[in-house]
């Protein structure tokens, strides 16, 4: 087996101030390097799981070629790239998630009536003989640049699939999962339920997530003094995704004041008011490629004053609601539905809306108040109607209930006091086979909800700094946070 085949050379990707290379230069580099071979053992994480994705996959495409690429580096700036994430189809099938699979390709070749046969395309390690160059002077591909890439033989081993110079490659034709809808629509569709595996993964999403609002409520007294509050609790979240993940799994939103009445700010750029709220909505994305997506809304100054409160409450109990319509043969849309309810009840008693009929209420919740969460954010999205928003829960589904009020600085429909609040609460919960509250009973009212700054004392047996410490549970959690360990962040920071 040769990883670099006969004839086939391609352009290396270098820079216009990169020096001349001379040939004793190209001489002296070919040579005199140890072998480093990969661990024998090392395999991709999901490595047991792939096989039966790749067959079900199968089952719905038999005698037809199934193309389905990892995605692109993109340019960000000149000769400097983007970080290059695959697609969650590609990671999905072949359990590879690495920055190094930038152009590679997997094949799903029809064999037999039914079946298909699993090829990766891949660019593998750069040979060192030769006068190869790549590994040395290749900016965007080469090992001295990027790292190391296994060769075929070693990405065989990882995956358990055939695998092929991605020069091989050629210009296949079949269905392509970049252009075809129904295969996209499949693969959406087929991530739906989660596997117990994929479900520990998400846990992991959610503790480390956990681990970066801890972070944040530490660095609350920086952020406070700092002119840009904003884009410092998000450099902080950012540090906790970093380290114990690929990174997040979707743009950081941290909005201050007025800023949280857009739904998904990401410029970051304010300063943070201790008379106003902050929202924040921020999830790390494990190695893995899961990703939680959790938010939070706390008062700066560590206490709701009262309208900030009454906007609060009206969230939560919102999405109570939701979360109690949560179980298995629930149509999708009913958590959203009872969520909303409420919404418009409580619009309709402090007078903003005349009465509960209709969709006006829209006006100041915007959108939905949830959806699937797995390897994307947003997960399973090209999945069709009747399989997702008008189909019913299953065992094993991940999602979010996340209801909003965004009450705009500018709308004269609200009274002054309620112009600019936003707030919003989300959780990400797996449906089980049972459903329903957890043993004990649902947990208690919120009671007075503040921090205790400034020397106060909270009343209720459990500390009332929600939002981490309401610890609601209608089907199986995944875990968010513990209020004791937010009390003592609290502490730790002097806050």
């Amino acid at each position: 087996m040769t990883d670099t085949p006969s004839g086939l050379t391609s352009g290396l990707h270098t820079g216009s101030h990169d020096l001349p290379v001379s040939p004793e230069l190209t001489r002296y580099m070919a040579g005199n390097w140890t072998a480093s071979p990969l661990p024998a053992t090392d395999r991709v994480p999901a490595h047991a799981a792939t096989p039966r994705r790749r067959e079900r996959l199968s089952a719905h495409f038999p005698g037809e070629r199934l193309i389905i690429p990892a995605g692109q580096l993109q340019v960000r700036s000149n000769d400097a790239d983007h970080r290059f994430r695959p697609h969650s189809a590609y990671a999905w099938l072949t359990g590879l998630t690495g920055e190094d699979q930038a152009g590679h390709v997997l094949v799903l070749e029809p064999s037999g009536p039914h079946g298909h046969e699993a090829v990766l395309y891949l660019r593998p390690r750069s040979p060192r003989a030769d006068g190869n160059e790549e590994f040395y002077r290749d900016r965007r591909y080469g090992e001295f640049w990027v790292g190391r890439r296994p060769d075929l033989a070693e990405a065989e081993r990882l995956t358990g699939l055939r695998c092929a110079h991605l020069d091989t490659l050629g210009s296949p034709q079949g269905r392509d999962a970049a252009r075809d809808r129904e295969l996209a629509s499949v693969l959406s569709e087929l991530r739906l339920v989660k596997e117990a595996w994929e479900v520990d993964q998400l846990q992991l999403a959610v503790d480390h997530t956990t681990a970066g609002f801890e972070d944040v409520v530490r660095a609350l007294p920086q952020a406070l003094a700092h002119p840009r509050g904003e884009r410092w609790i998000e450099g902080v979240f950012g540090l906790r995704a970093r380290a114990e993940g690929n990174g997040l799994g979707y743009n950081t939103i941290a909005a201050s004041g007025a800023h949280a009445c857009m739904l998904h700010w990401i410029h970051n750029d304010g300063r943070l008011d201790p008379d106003e709220l902050l929202l924040l909505d921020a999830g790390v994305e494990t190695d893995t490629l899961y990703t939680a997506d959790i938010t939070r809304t706390l008062p700066l100054s560590g206490r709701f004053s009262p309208v900030q409160r009454q906007v609060y409450e009206l969230v939560l109990a919102a999405q109570e609601a939701g979360i109690a319509a949560l179980r298995p043969g629930a149509t999708f849309r009913d958590f959203h539905r009872a969520g909303m309810r409420v919404m418009a009840e409580g619009l309709a008693q402090w007078g903003v809306l005349k009465n509960t009929e209709g969709d006006l209420h829209r006006r100041y919740t915007l959108c939905a108040s949830g959806h699937m969460l797995g390897m994307d954010v947003h997960d399973c999205a090209q999945a069709r109607a009747h399989t997702y928003l008008d189909g019913v829960l299953e065992e094993g589904q991940v999602l979010t209930v996340e209801p909003g009020l965004y009450l705009q600085p500018d709308d004269e429909t609200l009274p002054a006091e309620l112009r600019g609040i936003g707030v919003r609460v989300e959780d990400d919960l797996v449906i089980t086979a049972t459903g329903g509250p957890p043993p004990g009973g649902p947990p208690p009212p919120p009671g007075r909800v503040d921090t205790g700054r400034g020397g106060g004392v909270p009343q209720d047996p459990w500390d009332p700094w929600d939002p981490w410490d309401q610890a609601r549970l209608a089907i199986a959690w995944l875990n968010v946070a513990d209020g004791r360990m937010i009390a003592a962040a609290l502490a730790a920071s002097g806050w």
